[in-house]
């Protein structure tokens, strides 16, 4: 099951909206087959394992990562493959959230005579699903915010300038959680301020030769400069009004690479509820929160937020008008404060990066 898992994390990034799966064949006590999720369209992690085992299927054991589809969509059922293929006994991390499998692959597998065991490293499992399994249960995408801020709490100095906060180790772990993630999404203030990419722009990650996450600017009043870096990137870019688009406004943004779309809320805000749900209904499953202080203090605000992922850098800024990763009104009492579980600490050099998902 861990040399499952592994296959599994192999296929982050390149196969949603569907989950991430690993799958190995043992005939005989030896590795006959393995696999792990293709792109959207193609073979599930199953049936690759299948293909490599061959004959050796039969009487052999499976493990993998998520229970084995039962259904047809963009391919066949997994469980029809299994069976016929003459697998004894099939051991799977964890059940598939999706009401349409939800059990019905266990009870299929078992009717046809196969042994099923449940549950050996359900968490490592779930967690590198964590996004589908959100997505497919309410058809909202796993939203997580991420920012860099220095020891006192920072994420630029009062003048604006955040270049460069943490080292660059840290910085190429970033380009990670894009590659990882369906859309980036930023407010029009850290437009305006850094001019960003948000592009995957580091080696072994697929570079510029692969998908592009979805660049999304919250965008209340339509100030996104058409010469923005973000619309001359490869990729789709989004621009989410908080108002009704002129024609010549999305006449403008076509042709500069951006589709407009409109989410009137209060105040000439984006409705960020409908956007999310909006970004649902495209099959964007994650959706990688960069800020900044305004966007993250109003998705606080909405709960909306799954995941924080901080980055600590050992240097101070200082300065009352110096910028926070969160900002709005806050709150009036600590015991209010939102609080994370299920923390852990990763180093980068002399960085920090610090996890961990909000307490509901």
């Amino acid at each position: 099951m861990s040399q499952a898992l592994s296959l599994a994390r192999l296929a982050q990034g390149q196969v949603s909206p569907n989950p991430a799966v690993g799958a190995v064949i043992v005939h005989d006590g030896m590795v006959a087959g393995q696999g792990y999720t293709q792109p959207p369209g193609q073979a599930h992690a199953e049936i690759v394992a299948l293909r490599q085992a061959g004959e050796k299927a039969r009487g052999a054991v499976l493990y993998v990562t998520l229970e084995p589809c039962c259904h047809t969509g963009r391919t066949p059922p997994c469980t029809k493959a299994i069976i016929t293929a003459g697998v004894a006994e099939v051991h799977l991390a964890s059940i598939d959230d999706n009401p349409v499998v939800a059990g019905k692959g266990v009870k299929e597998l078992e009717s046809a005579g196969i042994k099923t065991i449940i549950g050996e490293c359900e968490e490592e499992a779930r967690t590198i699903n964590e996004a589908y399994i959100k997505y497919i249960t309410t058809g909202i995408p796993f939203i997580t915010v991420k920012y860099a801020a220095s020891l006192d709490g920072k994420i630029a100095t009062g003048s604006g300038d955040s270049r460069w906060i943490t080292g660059e180790a840290a910085r190429k772990q970033v380009h990670t959680m894009r590659y990882l993630a369906d859309a980036v999404m930023v407010g029009i203030n850290t437009v305006l301020a850094d001019n960003p990419q948000l592009t995957v722009r580091c080696s072994g990650l697929g570079g510029m030769t692969r998908k592009q996450p979805l660049r999304v600017v919250v965008d209340g009043k339509g100030r996104t400069p058409l010469t923005a870096q973000l619309l001359k990137e490869p990729g789709k870019a989004l621009i989410a009004l908080g108002r009704k688009a002129t024609a010549a406004e999305k006449d403008s943004f076509g042709r500069a690479g951006a589709e407009v779309l409109e989410f009137p809320g209060d105040d000439g805000l984006v409705d960020l509820v409908d956007l999310m749900k909006t970004l649902g209904k495209r099959a964007v499953t994650s959706v990688l929160v960069e800020g900044g202080g305004i966007l993250n203090s109003s998705l606080f605000e909405k709960h909306m937020v799954d995941k924080v992922v901080a980055f600590i850098a050992p240097v101070i800024i200082g300065g009352e008008k110096a910028r926070t990763p969160v900002a709005g009104a806050g709150i009036n009492k600590v015991a209010d404060a939102i609080r994370l579980r299920h923390v852990s600490i990763e180093r980068f050099d002399d960085d920090l990066m610090v996890s961990g998902y909000v307490e509901k």
